[in-house]
């Protein structure tokens, strides 16, 4: 007769450390989905993706609760003014400005991840290369007429 093996243990509950496993939290997982229902959507659309682009991101901007809404509005005005080349685009659930279908700034809601702050971030694919240091997000609790200047700068930078 065999001796019984040990029982398993599940691999979600085991670590090196000793220490509960920690992965995506809901909020991650639910933009995840988000950027799926979106590639999928742009898929559908075709061509259409980038007119349709428009009319998802007001609609994003429409769902966020005050104070965030109304910096939402206001940057998605200062993008389309200060660089007209860039198409509006959801990504991972966010407003986004994309330049030949890539994303090169985006307005995170403070809401959106419980945080105390709303978020402009750039991609990879934005220009505001400077040294060998520089900011790619920035924090906003408000915007004041100097903040909307400097955003309208820096978008115009990302994408000349």
């Amino acid at each position: 007769m065999r001796p019984k093996k040990g029982t398993r243990k599940s691999a979600k509950g085991a670590t090196a450390t000793g220490n509960a496993v920690k992965g995506f939290t809901d909020d991650e997982r639910a933009a995840m989905k988000e950027r799926t229902r979106e590639l999928k959507a742009e898929a559908r659309r075709g061509r259409r993706a980038t007119q349709d682009g428009e009319g998802d991101v007001l609609a994003k901007i429409a769902e966020m609760p005050e104070p965030d809404r109304a910096m939402a509005e206001r940057l998605h005005a200062i993008v389309k003014a200060s660089a007209p080349v860039l198409s509006p685009r959801t990504w991972y659930g966010m407003p986004a400005y994309a330049k030949d279908g890539n994303v090169v700034c985006f307005f995170q809601s403070g809401h959106k991840f419980k945080a105390r702050y709303a978020l402009l971030g750039f991609s990879d694919k934005a220009n505001l290369d400077e040294g060998s240091l520089w900011p790619v997000a920035y924090a906003l609790k408000e915007l004041t007429v100097a903040d909307e200047l400097r955003i309208g700068a820096l978008v115009k930078k990302a994408v000349s």
